[in-house]
């Protein structure tokens, strides 16, 4: 059983999994959100503002990654630097509210494109499958001490 899930979320996994379904969950939104940045987007739609070091930690970029997709997205005005509260000197990135509403219909897409996946399923499997993959999201090997 552990090597069919395994296989599985191999390719869920996959890079070039992830850069179709970003490259579908953008489309149309502007030059500046593509699957290049939608980690960007993503990942401070999920943490709220980060400086470029601790978001680059979140999404497995490195900070100069995500500095120049920051610089797309910022200039598109969906992104926006402001000081650190607690450290004048850093910066944090943060969502504009032009940010949070292309993310929240990015997410709408996608829950759509599940859905539109999941139709074709017998009455009551999706449920009991989003139940399953809940909780081995929440206490699988993914979960950190």
């Amino acid at each position: 059983m552990g090597d069919a899930v395994a296989d599985a979320l191999g390719t869920l996994l996959r890079r070039g999994t992830r850069a179709a379904l970003h490259r579908r969950l953008t489309e149309g939104l502007g030059e500046a959100v593509d699957e290049v940045t939608y980690p960007v987007l993503s990942g401070l739609a999920r943490t709220g503002p980060r400086s470029a070091a601790d978001l680059a930690a979140e999404i497995g970029l490195d900070r100069s990654g995500v500095s120049r997709r920051a610089t797309r997205l910022e200039a598109a005005g969906l992104l926006r630097r402001e000081a650190d509260p607690r450290d004048q000197r850093a910066t944090l990135l943060a969502l504009t509210d032009t940010g949070t509403h292309t993310v929240a219909l990015m997410h709408r897409r996608l829950a759509g494109s599940i859905e539109d996946a999941l139709a074709s399923w017998p009455p009551g499997e999706a449920e009991v499958f989003a139940r399953a993959l809940r909780r081995f999201t929440e206490q699988g090997p993914f979960t950190t001490p």
